[in-house]
C-alpha cells in the first residue's frame, strides 16, 4: 500500500517543483494524488513536502536532509531513493546521487525515469552506463529498451544501435533501428517511414486508427478518456509524437499542468518536420505554463509558434 502513496506523492512533487525545471524533473507517474496519506505520520509528510519545497527554491542541502529523515522513517521507500538521487544531482554531489539512483533502479528496473536519472548522473561524471553495468539488472529487456530510448532522445545513435544488438528481435527493435537509419541517412528516401513520425507501413492501420480515435475523443472534449487512451498509446508507441501531444493536452485540460508540461516537453524530442503538430505542442505548453503563472516560459513557447501552419 505504501507504493500507492508514492504514486500520488510523485505527482504532487511535480506540482510543487518550480516549472523552469521541467526538462530535468522527469515525470514518473500520472495517477491520482488522492491516495493513502493517512498511512504515514505527520512527521513524514511534513518532511517530504518541505523537502520538495526546498528543492524547488534550490536549497538542496536542506532538501537532502529532509529526505534523509524520510528515509529514516521509511527505509524501503524507492521513491525517496529517487528523490535523493535527483537532489544530490542538483547539488552536484554525484557519488551520492549515483548510489541512490542505482538503489532505485535495482528496486524497479523497468522504471524509465529512474534509469534516465542515473544516465544523467553518469554523464555529469563523463561516464557511460558501462561504469555501473555490473551493479544494475542490465539483462532486464525493458531496462535495455528504456536505455535505447534515452540515448535516442540524446541523438546518440551509435550507442542506441549497440544496445539494440543485445536485444532479441522485436517490433521495438525493428522500429527504432529503422528510425535511426532514417536519421543517419536523412537525404535518402525512406518510403516505409512517415516523416512526421515513426510509423512502419505494416503498423500504420493500428497507429492511424488509434490516432483518429483520440482525435474524435478530443473533439468531444472527453479529456479524461483521452488521458487514459493517450497514456496507453505512449507506452505502446513511444516514438509517436502525436500521442505525447494528446496525452499532454488531456492532462492540461484536466488541470494537471505540471504533468502536462513534462509530457509535452518530452514530445519535442520526437518532433522532426511536423510544424503543425509542433505549433500545437507549443500552444499547449504556453497554456499550461500560464496556468502555473510562469509567464516567461509561456511567452517563450508562444514565440516558437510558426504562423501559417
Amino acid at each position: 500500500m505504501r507504493s500507492c502513496f508514492f504514486i500520488g506523492i510523485s505527482v504532487l512533487s511535480l506540482l510543487i517543483s518550480r516549472p523552469s525545471y521541467a526538462q530535468e524533473e522527469k515525470l514518473q507517474v500520472e495517477e491520482s494524488s488522492e491516495v493513502f496519506l493517512e498511512e504515514y505520520t505527520d512527521e513524514f509528510q511534513e518532511n517530504f513536502f518541505e523537502a520538495l519545497k526546498q528543492k524547488g527554491i534550490q536549497n538542496y542541502d536542506r532538501a537532502i536532509n529532509l529526505l534523509l529523515e524520510c528515509k529514516r522513517l521509511d527505509a524501503n521507500s524507492v521513491v525517496i531513493d529517487h528523490e535523493l538521487a535527483k537532489a544530490y544531482l542538483l547539488d552536484k554531489k554525484y557519488i551520492s546521487a549515483q548510489q541512490f539512483a542505482i538503489e532505485a533502479l535495482i528496486a524497479e528496473p523497468k522504471n524509465y525515469w529512474y534509469l534516465d536519472t542515473l544516465v544523467s548522473i553518469l554523464e555529469k561524471q563523463s561516464n557511460a552506463i558501462d561504469a555501473v553495468k555490473a551493479k544494475i539488472p542490465f539483462n532486464e529487456v525493458k531496462l535495455q529498451e528504456n536505455l535505447a530510448l534515452i540515448y535516442y532522445k540524446k541523438r546518440k545513435y551509435q550507442e542506441v544501435l549497440k544496445i539494440l544488438k543485445e536485444i532479441s528481435n522485436s517490433d521495438f527493435k525493428e522500429q527504432l533501428t529503422l528510425k535511426i537509419n532514417d536519421s543517419l541517412n536523412k537525404p535518402l528516401e525512406q518510403p516505409t517511414v512517415k516523416s512526421s513520425g515513426f510509423v512502419i507501413v505494416d503498423n500504420e492501420p493500428t497507429t492511424k486508427g488509434l490516432e483518429m480515435s483520440i482525435k474524435n475523443q478530443l473533439k468531444l472534449e472527453q479529456y479524461r478518456i483521452v488521458e487514459k487512451t493517450a497514456k496507453d498509446a505512449v507506452e505502446a508507441y513511444p516514438l509517436q509524437p502525436y500521442f505525447y501531444y494528446a496525452y499532454g493536452l488531456a492532462l492540461h485540460k484536466n488541470n494537471k499542468n505540471s504533468q502536462a508540461i513534462e509530457v509535452l516537453e518530452t514530445s519535442l524530442d520526437y518532433l522532426f518536420d511536423d510544424i503543425s503538430l509542433a505549433n500545437k505542442v507549443y500552444k499547449t505548453l504556453a497554456d499550461a505554463y500560464t496556468k502555473m503563472n510562469n509567464f516567461s516560459k509561456a511567452n517563450l513557447y508562444l514565440s516558437k509558434i510558426k504562423p501559417g501552419f
